[in-house]
């Protein structure tokens, strides 16, 4: 299943998003341009604004006034992975080189802004305050989130409820709040956009511990990243919360992480380790919990064909293997 089988209520919008997307990154200066470029076509799931446009697409939706917030979603979505990269100091991502990659760090960091500052300038005549104030309260989560996880780098000692908070922050706010901006949008009542939000949150929580999951036990080919990455730049994941409470040899991970001796012989040793305990296999439980509970939460005033395809993307992220 992909994100085409997904999407087909807002398939037409989407292919509009990646018109606007290409023609938004156009800038007097050719190498804003190009890193522009080589983001947009590096592609994504683009699951952020389609999810917005869903929980937006009612029975009147006019894609006019949905699809400015649409993009400004993608456009912030595509600046914290260009800064999260800086930070990571990432070589590739989706397989291809990674912006820092090909043209530094500094021209990195400024396209990063350069898109932030893009994506308010589409919002800014057309969106309330009360949008503006959910969006920028989702950026502020993020950078939160990121700072958190810095500052946890190489830490065994983290709790699954450090976890949630981090990924809270990090991916699923945002997640959320581009499911409430959509249902803002198609004006539906407070419960039923606060019923949305807990949908993005608990999608977005599921999605993120899969991601980590798949960090352990794809291979680089299919990350299209290279694998046990997080591990690697020390950042300490459900599944391996799991095996260091668990595993038999659970010292000699703690000991690996702690001397920060991600060579590729420990690496392998610790992914061996990791994938010998149920770790996995709770996760997986974990994200089949989050999932059922986005699912429950759907409110029943949904137009049939939007609530049957959030439950459809709710099983994407419980099937997906990249």
């Amino acid at each position: 299943m992909t994100k085409n089988l997904i999407f087909t209520t807002v398939q037409q919008d989407l292919m509009v998003l990646e018109e606007l997307l290409a023609s938004v990154i156009h800038s007097p200066v050719n190498l804003i341009t190009d890193i522009g470029q080589h983001l947009v076509q590096a592609g994504g799931k683009r699951l952020r604004p389609a999810l917005y446009l869903l929980c937006a697409k009612q029975q009147n939706g006019q894609p006019e006034r949905m699809l400015p917030m649409a993009l400004a979603i993608e456009l912030i979505h595509m600046a914290t992975l260009v800064h999260d990269d800086v930070v990571d100091h990432s070589a590739t991502r989706r397989g291809i080189p990674t912006a820092n990659a090909c043209w530094g760090n500094h021209i990195s960091v400024l396209t990063g802004d350069y898109l932030f500052a893009k994506a308010f300038s589409t919002v800014a005549e057309s969106d309330t305050g009360a949008m503006l104030k959910v969006l920028t309260g989702a950026i502020c989560s993020m950078a939160e989130g990121e700072i958190i996880q810095i500052q946890s780098l190489f830490q065994p000692d983290q709790s699954e409820t450090d976890y949630l908070e981090r990924i809270g922050k990090k991916t699923a706010e945002f997640i959320a709040a581009s499911c409430e901006l959509g249902g803002m949008t198609a004006g539906l009542n407070e419960v039923d956009i606060m019923a949305l939000r807990t949908y993005g949150h608990a999608l977005g929580l599921a999605f993120q511990i899969t991601d980590d999951i798949l960090d352990l036990t794809q291979t680089s080919k299919q990350l299209g990243k290279p694998a046990g990455n997080d591990l690697c730049q020390g950042v300490i994941t459900l599944p391996v919360i799991y095996a260091l409470q668990t595993s038999r040899e659970r010292e000699t991970l703690r000991q690996i992480i702690i001397d920060k001796d991600l060579s590729a012989g420990k690496l392998a040793q610790a992914l061996t380790l990791i994938r010998a305990t149920g770790a996995i296999e709770a996760c997986y439980q974990r994200v089949g919990e989050y999932l059922q509970q986005a699912r429950n939460i759907l409110p029943l005033s949904l137009a049939p064909a939007v609530r049957q395809e959030l439950i459809a993307v709710a099983n994407f992220v419980g099937l997906r293997k990249y």
